[in-house]
């Protein structure tokens, strides 16, 4: 007989899960598995090759980094866009910021959409020259602008409990500094501190990061289609009645809510903690409407990521609250058979 230890939540009576769930938390931490090696390259990932076309078009433009030409900056943008990711690479800025910093600077309103827009457009199609004019013109030319004399003027002197986000090896001295590290390469120490101030792939995972969950959401949606399950996937913020948050999957219709299932993947323990929390709140509106002494419906975490691996007793709550119905990307192919799924299956496939 297969002892408890090997056991699934989802495989044995809440009532045994409830006495003992410790088991069942091993069991569970025994079948995540992390993505965060591994990322979607998506739409809009920007090849080296193509990133250092931009580098070099640069370099060329403001003979090695030695002077500093907002005008033609600007002209070579327009003619290789991708120079614009470069530009805002060396000022360390997120879109949004270099936005924020060029209304400020210069009067001209550029808008935060504005500036995440251009920097997708360009990502898309990097070698396709930018055909801009009027509000659009002036916006790019004030965004070049201002980058043009941030790295001119380098990091100023800040409070010593305090660090600008200049002051980095190739930005701290201006021009010179840009000069120096153009012709010498950057210092591997110096490379590996900043490295690690901004963390390798940092900006590219962000952008990807409703991909790496839809990996966990695809799988689950293939599952139910196979076996003819009618199920209702909600999107982001989407609001359904009786729901004051509303779950990533209804079955078999928002309209008579039977089973609800939480997709979740995270590398993250505090976000996997909103999660489980997310989670419990769930079994309560489903508890509260209960008939029969039965919960008004079902409620199932598919999980995964090392986040939820993290802390046993945020597993423990997840486990009490889904009554045993946590599955992994493992177990996916033990869903329909070990939940109330079962009842709405009208095909026999399977993952």
């Amino acid at each position: 007989m297969v002892t408890a230890m090997h056991k699934f939540p989802f495989e044995v009576s809440f009532k045994e899960i409830s006495e003992n769930p410790d088991p069942f938390v091993a069991s569970v931490f025994s079948c995540l598995e992390s993505e965060f090696l591994v990322m979607p390259k998506g739409r809009g990932f920007v090849e080296y090759q193509a990133f250092e076309s931009g580098y070099e078009a640069l370099k060329k433009t403001l003979s090695g980094f030695t002077v500093m030409s907002g005008d033609e900056v600007f002209e070579t943008v327009l003619s290789i866009p991708i120079a614009l990711i470069v530009l805002r690479s060396m000022l360390g800025f997120t879109s949004s910021e270099w936005a924020y910093i060029t209304t400020q600077r210069t009067g001209i309103e550029v808008t935060q959409g504005f500036a995440r827009s251009l920097d997708r457009k360009i990502r898309m199609t990097p070698s396709s020259p930018l055909k801009v004019s009027g509000v659009t013109a002036a916006r790019v030319r004030a965004l070049v602008d201002t980058a043009c004399r941030l790295l001119e003027e380098g990091a100023p002197q800040v409070e010593l409990d305090k660090v600008h986000r200049l002051n980095k090896a190739d930005t701290k001295g201006g021009l010179q500094a840009l000069g120096n590290m153009s012709a010498m390469g950057v210092p591997y120490a110096m490379l590996l501190y900043e490295r690690f101030l901004g963390r390798p792939f940092s900006s590219h995972r962000d952008s990807v990061s409703e991909l790496v969950g839809d990996s966990l959401e695809s799988a689950l949606e293939e599952l139910l289609t196979r076996c003819g399950v009618s199920y209702r996937k909600t999107k982001r913020a989407e609001r359904i009645e009786g729901f004051d948050q509303a779950p990533d999957f209804v079955i078999p219709s928002e309209f008579n809510p039977q089973v609800v299932i939480e997709a979740k993947l995270t590398e993250d323990d505090g976000t996997a903690r909103d999660k489980v929390t997310r989670i419990q709140h769930l079994a309560e509106l489903s508890a509260a409407g209960e008939l029969a002494g039965l919960p008004r419906f079902e409620v199932i975490a598919c999980i995964g990521g090392r986040g939820f691996g993290v802390r046993r007793e945020d597993m423990k709550k997840m486990i009490l609250a889904t009554r045993g119905k946590v599955f992994t990307l493992k177990t996916l192919d033990r869903l329909v058979e070990c939940s109330r799924l079962k009842e709405f299956r009208t095909k026999p496939g399977n993952i």
